[in-house]
């Protein structure tokens, strides 16, 4: 049974991939970082998860490029949503196992999200574009 939620949250996709590679991300830090991990799990659980092999170009997912509004001052960020092992902030790469990583996954473009900063501030975010990691970082011909 799902335990209720401050608001109804937007419906999220995850490519099946994601899913299961999340999944474990989530019970390895269950231990360690159990408020996020439990937050991730939540979010896992309520996933439309797409077939293997699709993916939704309109949605967030694991190392795509997004943009997203801070609902409240405006701000505009561009951010790089990553496994904790590539994380780096100075690179605008962000961990799922964040708490605006947990918000983002899965989120379509022009869908909003409350949530929490670890401090327990409420904020809201809204996505606005998704890009390829492709697109984000041209190879060389």
């Amino acid at each position: 049974m799902k335990k209720p939620t401050g608001g109804a949250k937007p419906r999220i996709i995850l490519t099946a991939s994601d899913h299961q590679k999340l999944t474990v991300l989530a019970n390895a830090a269950s231990s360690t970082m159990p408020d996020i991990a439990a937050e991730l799990a939540e979010e896992l659980d309520r996933a439309h998860v797409l077939s293997k092999g699709r993916h939704s170009v309109d949605t967030v997912f694991m190392g795509c490029e997004v943009d997203f509004r801070d609902d409240m001052t405006g701000r505009v960020q561009t951010v790089t949503l990553v496994y904790p092992n590539e994380a780096d902030i100075s690179k605008g790469r962000i961990s799922v196992l964040t708490p605006i990583g947990t918000a983002l996954i899965g989120l379509p473009v022009g869908k909003s999200i409350d949530w929490t900063t670890r401090t327990g501030e409420s904020k809201r975010l809204t996505v606005l574009q998704v890009r390829e990691p492709a697109a984000a970082e041209p190879k060389p011909a």
